[in-house]
């Protein structure tokens, strides 16, 4: 049975803090048994930059994914993480996973940008989000928005995906997603959602917290409330839950 661990943490300062606080927070979780840490939306180089994005975004073998890999390795587990990547003149919201030995093992660049700090610094990926095998699970990864648009959760459900890990940086205000959207897309697409929020303050904008690890019933698994927080679970197999539990809607869609 695989493990994940989600942390809700406070927003940061320098990347150099960011490094020594998570693998302050990372270190202690594989001898709780954790496989996958899932941490918030471009928690490197951090969410409340502005246009500095563009000037801190990094290649993809560049220094501080070199760091998180080293880090992956020291810690023994695999890690999914938000960050700014760099592709020449173009600039990415980025999402990757990291496995125990440091290999990046899947990659996902955001679809759909909110708001004007985002669309200010960044660029729309261009391709559509892909799943990949891991630890007995078909994993995709998405970022915040895009959950709200089911067409995206669809993709990757299609795809056979039963864990979805969703980066974020929800602003309070919004806790329809974690209230609403995120249930409805685990149980209409029957996978687990993991969804990793901030909390706290950064700069002008407040992370409502509230990060949530939805089964394919709808129902949490576990929640966050608005502090910091470190959510651990044990991964289900959709096997194991009642039919009559289930949705049916991705089997049963019509296309005319």
């Amino acid at each position: 049975m695989t493990r994940l661990a989600l942390l809700q943490i406070s927003p940061s300062g320098p990347i150099a803090m960011i490094g020594a606080d998570l693998r302050a927070q990372i270190m202690p979780l594989r001898a709780l048994g954790v496989d996958i840490v899932l941490l918030p939306e471009l928690i490197l180089p951090g969410y409340n930059q502005s246009k500095a994005h563009r000037d801190l975004a990094e290649e993809i073998d560049g220094a501080s994914c070199r760091a998180m890999a080293a880090l992956a390795r020291e810690c023994g587990l695999a890690i999914a993480y938000g960050w700014a990547e760099r592709a020449g003149d173009v600039v990415y919201n980025a999402a990757s996973l990291i496995d125990a030995q440091g290999r990046r093992i899947g990659h996902y660049r955001k679809l759909q940008l909110f708001g004007a700090l985002e669309r200010d610094s960044f660029v729309p990926g261009t391709e559509a989000p892909e799943v990949f095998d891991f630890g007995g699970h078909r994993i995709g990864l998405l970022i915040c928005y895009d959950i709200e648009f089911p067409e995206h959760v669809r993709a990757v459900a299609r795809q056979g995906c039963d864990l979805l890990l969703v980066p974020t940086a929800n602003p309070s205000g919004f806790e329809h997603v974690q209230d609403l959207l995120v249930p409805a897309r685990a149980y209409e697409n029957r996978l687990t959602l993991a969804y990793a929020n901030y909390a706290g303050p950064d700069g002008d904008i407040h992370f409502g917290g509230r990060s949530l690890i939805a089964g394919p019933d709808g129902k949490a698994l576990a929640a966050a409330g608005i502090a910091p927080a470190t959510l651990i679970v044990d991964l289900p197999d959709v096997q194991s839950y009642q039919a009559e539990l289930l949705s049916t809607q991705l089997a049963d869609l019509r296309q005319p």
